[in-house]
């Protein structure tokens, strides 16, 4: 359903190219003279914003691609080495790592919109089941990336949803030999699915094309869901589609920007900032939150089997909506007992989300059963009986006729309910998450936080001089290099004084001309030494436990903060749990344990530390380190200090990326002003 083109180009070499290669022609009547209807609603909109986040995820994710090593020695470090020492490779990675929440919120609510629209009616139902083909490569594509990085979380759900696949009878367990590799998740597994997802978005483009194509035959649905009549119920694409389009997707890059400048960790999991360790289980295997619905789903059925083709069926119903929903009338706008049924259907879908945040024990488990049996009534029985019964209200005439009684309200309400319940879920997760730590740290006021936060300079010098004479005797900065320390926005030394603290350091090398291993001073380019060989001599020394590299701790560590108060942390900036919970914890030591409670032997009681048993000894006190800047001597000042700097090490270039999210700010801001008033002056022509 291509408008009618009389696109011809007045340029000798386009009319040259135009008669044997028409793209020209296909590009105007496809995009620019094409027959919209014009009562599309800001809903439509979100069409155009998956097309920009789609190559938005190919650009950012191909160059990610050229710096990334998939090998699971390297892995973990080839992405934090992107992040620290690829030119705004740290804009790269949260731009690709936000971009896949933003993608699925997008994709979810166009789904949503489809469903209450019903645009998966005829004619329109090979356009619907080519969404559905869509999503689910989506979703695989999204796990595989998730994987990438190598951390707990990425190894250990690979783990757990590879192996969902031997539940399948008789071959179940040869297609995870196959998928891994080998007998276990390893550096096969990393190898497959970093093709894949190196693959995959190429071939969602591909069947976004013919998404396209299909809906360009049939025509795009309305909100009404009349077809359009006469010239009156359409207006081309360009200018008006496509400056609605560009109001709304400028709007929708304000609030991925937030995330990418003021929140990129909030989204993520800290355990995925410490390295895959076959031998240590999270306490919570929890998916990423567009998951959780569909492994609710999963859970909530004894059967193991009956659970994986439960949660790939809460998928696959969806393709079977057009002869489930026989119903003559489209949009559920005109179908009062479908429009109820419809937002129950909503609330259960978050539900679903919710409760797959949850530990599957208890009333969760029965929860999310009934929760279960909801969305699948929705599909096989309520649509089908809705279709049957119920009597619609009277249809406009025509898409005309329908703009002079629409309404904006409904739109705003509907985004602002599900904005609620959309962190209602993220609330839940982020509970499941952290849930077995111990005692709330207390929130401090940090120099860095906020949206013109910076790091102080005494402060981070003051806390490099506590790793230094108190924490490198057991942990390691692998990330960090002597360099760094001249960086902008990092302690505020000068490359001399760079160079002159890495030559204190004696860093091995070799092996020289005999062959041997020999020492040498440190040079700016080396990074922090590790104080122990290898982990087995870490572990000797410190009664069994390893000590961890401290270049991520402040992401890899945080606390339960719940609903509602994870929903204002996203309006705040939020992002302190890290330094909080370090800060805390090196002041929670007690010299006794509580009445009742068995610390083991070789342990040290921590108010703080998840089950309060830590092997670690108090490692600060007070008079232990002397500032020159004559700052108090106390494990008050040394535990602040020194989580402030860990924060720096975790997040070197935090202040650049505040700075550059406000100049970003600011230009959407004025570019959606500009769009906005435009499209409202071309718009006025239109009626």
């Amino acid at each position: 359903m291509s408008g009618p083109s009389n696109y011809n180009p007045q340029n000798p070499a386009l009319k040259w190219i135009e008669r044997r290669l028409p793209i020209g022609g296909l590009i105007h009547s496809s995009f620019v003279a094409y027959p919209t209807p014009r009562n599309l609603n800001y809903w439509w909109t979100f069409g155009a914003i998956l097309s920009m986040m789609l190559v938005v995820q190919i650009i950012t994710g191909v160059i990610l691609a050229m710096h990334y090593t998939p090998h699971v020695d390297l892995a973990f470090k080839s992405v934090e080495l992107i992040v620290r020492d690829v030119n705004y490779g740290w804009l790269l990675r949260y731009i690709h790592s936000n971009g896949a929440s933003m993608f699925f919120i997008a994709v979810y609510i166009h789904m949503f919109r489809g469903l209450y629209y019903g645009s998966y009616k005829e004619p329109r139902e090979v356009l619907w089941i080519l969404g559905v083909i869509i999503y689910l490569l989506m979703m695989a594509t999204g796990f595989m990336g998730y994987v990438l990085p190598w951390g707990q979380m990425s190894f250990w759900g690979a783990t757990v949803i590879t192996n969902l696949f031997s539940a399948i009878p008789w071959v179940g367990d040869s297609i995870v030999t196959l998928l891994w590799g080998g007998y276990s998740v390893g550096n096969p597994t990393l190898n497959r699915f970093f093709s894949l997802h190196y693959l995959l978005p190429f071939v969602i483009a591909g069947v976004v094309v013919l998404h396209v194509w299909a809906l360009h035959v049939a025509g795009q649905n309305n909100p009404a869901g009349v077809e359009p009549k006469t010239e009156k119920d359409t207006v081309p694409f360009t200018p008006y589609a496509t400056l609605k389009d560009a109001f709304g997707m400028s709007c929708f890059l304000l609030f991925f920007a937030w995330f990418i400048f003021y929140i990129p960790n909030y989204l993520g999991d800290p355990d995925n900032y410490i390295q895959a360790n076959p031998a240590v289980t999270p306490a919570h295997i929890v998916p990423e939150w567009y998951y959780l619905p569909f492994y609710a789903i999963l859970r909530s059925i004894p059967s193991k089997l009956g659970g994986v083709i439960a949660m790939f069926g809460a998928i696959v119903v969806l393709a079977f909506l057009p002869w489930l929903d026989s119903a003559k009338t489209r949009s559920s706008k005109y179908r009062p007992l479908a429009k109820q049924f419809f937002w129950i259907f909503v609330v259960v879908c978050i539900g679903l989300g919710y409760l797959g945040a949850q530990p599957p024990e208890g009333i969760y488990v029965i929860a999310g059963r009934i929760l279960t049996f909801c969305y699948f009534a929705y599909f096989l029985i309520v649509l089908p009986l809705l279709s049957r019964i119920e009597k619609a209200r009277p249809l406009p005439n025509s898409i005309a006729e329908d703009v002079l009684a629409k309404s904006g309200k409904p739109v705003v309400s509907a985004l602002i309910a599900l904005a609620v319940g959309g962190t209602l879920m993220l609330g839940g997760m982020n509970n499941a998450s952290a849930a077995d730590h111990g005692a709330k740290p207390p929130s401090l006021n940090w120099s860095f936080a906020g949206p013109f936060g910076k790091f102080d300079q005494a402060q981070l010098q003051r806390g490099l001089k506590v790793y230094k004479e108190v924490c490198s005797a057991c942990h390691s900065l692998e990330l960090v290099a002597f360099r760094n320390l001249a960086d902008p926005g990092g302690p505020g030394y000068s490359a001399a004084q760079a160079a002159a603290f890495a030559s204190d350091y004696k860093v091995q090398d070799g092996p020289n001309d005999k062959g041997e291993m020999f020492e040498r001073a440190g040079r700016p380019a080396d990074y922090f030494p590790s104080p122990f060989p290898n982990e087995q001599a870490a572990r000797a020394s410190n009664g069994g436990a390893h000590p961890p590299d401290l270049s991520l701790i402040a992401k890899a560590r945080g606390y339960e903060r719940g609903f509602p108060q994870f929903v204002f942390d996203a309006f705040t900036q939020f992002q302190e749990k890290g330094p909080n919970y370090i800060d805390a914890l090196l002041q929670g030591y007690e010299e006794k344990a509580p009445a009742g409670f068995t610390l083991p032997e070789g342990s040290h009681y921590n108010k703080i530390f998840p089950g309060h048993a830590i092997k670690m000894p108090p490692p600060l006190s007070d008079g232990q380190v002397t500032y020159d800047d004559g700052s108090p001597a106390t494990v008050k000042q040394y535990a602040q200090d020194v989580s402030a700097f860990l924060m720096w090490t975790a997040e070197p270039h935090l202040e650049a990326r505040k700075r550059l999210g406000l100049q970003v700010m600011v230009f959407l801001i004025a570019l959606s002003l500009l769009l906005y008033f435009t499209k409202k002056k071309v718009w006025a022509n239109a009626h």
